[in-house]
């Protein structure tokens, strides 16, 4: 992905370059958490400026807010990205998961693309991109998650959100409600702080050592385990669910000597990730609560884990 430039392919300055290039970190972390994909949501950006810079220089100077016309162009464009990728995922291999991302001082040194600029750099890591609130907005119509990410988490007013969705402002606040249910529904009750940290710690020692009894004991009894492979290599392709399933699933995984584990922040959770021989393989994000794991995601696509490899 290259970095946007002041000055376009017609060689005239931008009237506003500051307006403009200083709106990139902002619409990658919005466009993340529409699409849930590092990689597209950076497309997306690009799309966005390649956009701006087409327009003549005197439409450009104009625009009178720039950071709102690039809002409402990446909006839109996310929107048709959106509904193009649900045909997409009906065809996927297996189950879709989120991209995950790793905590900015835990990124790998050297970016696999060449860039200068890491997209952790630029990617705020909260609740709105915890993979539990990932997955919740996969399950949402494209007009909801638009709405809802906008209003919800950018702050954007209805009125806004309504030229970019292409609804009334009325018809985007039903939309947004209806989001704000659906995440309402599937929140776990809120944990000390260190106690996610702790139980994905024991529950790493537990898988090392093929404790069993120690890995029931960590996840709820109706706990799910869903894998994404993409077609690229094994995983499973349906979710396993119950907690005695899972534990003999992770321990019957174990590789001594090739297979190393080590804790990471996975979109600002705690999380696994799964060397062998050296290579980044899977990264783990769990759902804690009340001292245990009732979700487990396993994204082992290689083409989602290029923010965790080195270059």
């Amino acid at each position: 992905m290259t970095t946007s430039s002041t000055v376009p392919e017609d060689g005239r300055l931008d009237p506003v370059p500051g307006a403009v290039t200083g709106e990139r970190r902002r619409l990658i972390n919005l466009a993340y958490r529409m699409l849930g994909s590092l990689a597209e949501a950076e497309d997306v950006v690009q799309e966005t400026y390649a956009r701006w810079y087409a327009m003549s220089p005197s439409r450009r100077e104009a625009v009178a807010s720039p950071g709102g016309w690039l809002t409402k162009v990446a909006g839109r464009i996310c929107l048709d990205v959106l509904r193009s990728a649900r045909a997409r995922r009906e065809r996927y291999v297996g189950e879709w998961v989120p991209e995950p991302l790793p905590e900015r001082t835990e990124w790998p040194a050297g970016a696999t693309d060449g860039s200068t600029a890491d997209p952790a750099d630029r990617i705020t890591l909260d609740e709105s991109v915890s993979m539990a609130f990932l997955v919740v907005l996969e399950a949402m119509t494209p007009a909801e998650r638009v709405a809802f990410v906008l209003h919800d988490v950018f702050r954007y007013p209805f009125s806004e959100v309504a030229g970019i969705v292409g609804r009334t402002p009325a018809a985007c606040r039903q939309l947004a409600s209806s989001a704000r249910r659906r995440i309402e529904v599937s929140r776990a009750p809120l944990s000390p702080t260190a106690q996610p940290a702790r139980v994905v710690r024991e529950f790493k020692q537990a898988w090392e050592t093929k404790d069993i009894h120690a890995l029931i004991g960590l996840l709820d009894p109706d706990a799910t385990a869903v894998g994404d492979g993409g077609g690229r290599v094994t995983a499973l392709l349906h979710p396993i669910e119950g907690a005695e399933r899972i534990a003999r699933f992770f321990a019957d995984r174990t590789r001594p000597g090739r297979l190393k584990v080590r804790e990471y922040t996975v979109n600002g959770q705690p999380g696994l990730v799964a060397h062998l021989d050296g290579v980044v393989v899977a990264v783990y994000a769990f759902d804690v609560a009340d001292g245990r794991i009732r979700r487990i995601w396993a994204v082992l696509n290689p083409e989602k884990l290029r923010p965790w490899r080195t270059g």
